[in-house]
């Protein structure tokens, strides 16, 4: 029998990604009819807190912040609103004549450790976003700081989540020429990020999305930080329970492998269309993982090489997970078979110079070839 797919999540602002900026109540739904183009200081009460002729917190703000990415206000027009939290909201707008999202984040005047989380995870998100350039990385357009009222401009992801597109799919119905595709985009845009030394650890199908040409970028990096900089630490109020590394569960030092881990779930995610640990609660799922080594069963359709690099990227000891580069590697090594008609081989571990195989025009097996050291 099928299995039956729940109700989806909708715990995440769909546009600009699901940090704990402010967790969506509200499903996000496509924009129906042309879109609202109102300016930005006329639209609700939020958006008149941005108004240039705010208060002394506001003219202190604006300027004292002399970063590149401060935005002109006057540019900014806001449309429909698509999502909303207890501390953000989500908007279609128009920035600069191109189309954006923007997401609005209200800091809370009372409750001053959650207003300084708030504000630790914009300063974050921003600070990466602002020197990220990747076709597989969502594009960073401005941002502004007028408390209690910050704002992130971010380029328009029209066709929402990556999510949201498995949701609609039936199980297992994604081709494999399909999954490598979209698998390929999140792996190339996680391996641009760990040679900037930046560890995503919120990485989920909830925080990719998905422009007109149906490629994936990821986006959210409120969590984020840099390897070796301190700040890798513990997993604590990081991540999401059913994509986290059980290192991260456990609160233990993490280092990048923890994103290896959670793009094995997306990876699985692909090959299913199914929401990981059905039928378990976030904590029942974390658990499951940390105590039982348990994972998510893996598809009886899906190749068994796809299946196997699944089995390799989410291993519980994070030594045994492979670098990006290597999963980037595999997954063009499987594409190119796919498209030559040859059958997909697995290497037995991850492997230097693992590209010389297209040079030889065919996917032959690697067991003589040199082990890649994998880091730690």
């Amino acid at each position: 029998t099928r299995p039956r797919r729940p109700a989806i999540c909708t715990g995440s602002p769909c546009l600009l990604g699901s940090s704990a900026l402010g967790r969506s109540t509200n499903q996000w739904l496509p924009a129906s009819g042309p879109m609202e183009n109102k300016r930005w200081n006329s639209l609700d009460s939020w958006s008149m807190l941005l108004d240039a002729g705010g208060g002394a917190d506001q003219q202190q703000a604006s300027s004292s912040a002399g970063e590149e990415w401060m935005a002109d206000m006057s540019q900014l027009f806001l449309g429909n609103k698509f999502a909303s939290g207890s501390n953000s909201r989500i908007y279609r707008g128009i920035y600069r004549q191109r189309a954006v999202a923007v997401k609005m984040v209200r800091l809370p005047e009372r409750d001053e450790d959650r207003r300084r989380a708030l504000e630790d995870q914009f300063n974050s998100e921003v600070t990466f976003l602002s020197r990220l350039r990747h076709p597989n990385v969502v594009q960073f357009v401005a941002a502004c700081k007028r408390p209690p009222v910050y704002c992130i401009i971010t380029e328009y992801m029209s066709q929402g989540t990556l999510r949201m597109y498995l949701h609609n799919k039936d199980p297992y119905s994604l081709s494999p020429e399909t999954v490598l595709r979209l698998a390929l985009d999140v792996a190339r845009g996680m391996e641009y990020l760990h040679a900037q030394g930046v560890i995503h650890r919120d990485l989920k199908s909830h925080n990719l999305l998905l422009n007109d040409e149906m490629r994936v970028k990821v986006a959210d990096f409120g969590t984020s930080c840099l390897e070796g900089g301190g700040g890798e630490g513990k997993g604590t109020n990081m991540g999401t329970y059913r994509w986290m590394a059980p290192e991260m569960v456990r609160d233990k030092p993490c280092t990048r492998k923890v994103d290896v881990y959670s793009f094995g779930i997306v990876l699985w995610e692909l090959t299913t269309c199914l929401v990981p640990f059905q039928g378990m609660t976030p904590v029942q799922a974390a658990y499951a993982a940390c105590e039982k080594n348990a994972r998510p069963p893996l598809s009886p359709t899906c190749p068994p090489a796809l299946n196997n690099l699944i089995k390799m990227c989410w291993a519980a000891n994070p030594a045994r997970r492979p670098e990006f580069s290597y999963v980037v590697s595999v997954l063009e090594n499987y594409d190119h078979c796919l498209r030559e008609g040859l059958p997909l081989v697995t290497p037995p571990s991850p492997v230097s110079s693992f590209l010389s195989i297209f040079k030889l025009g065919s996917c032959i097996s690697t067991t003589n070839l040199p082990s890649m050291p994998v880091h730690v």
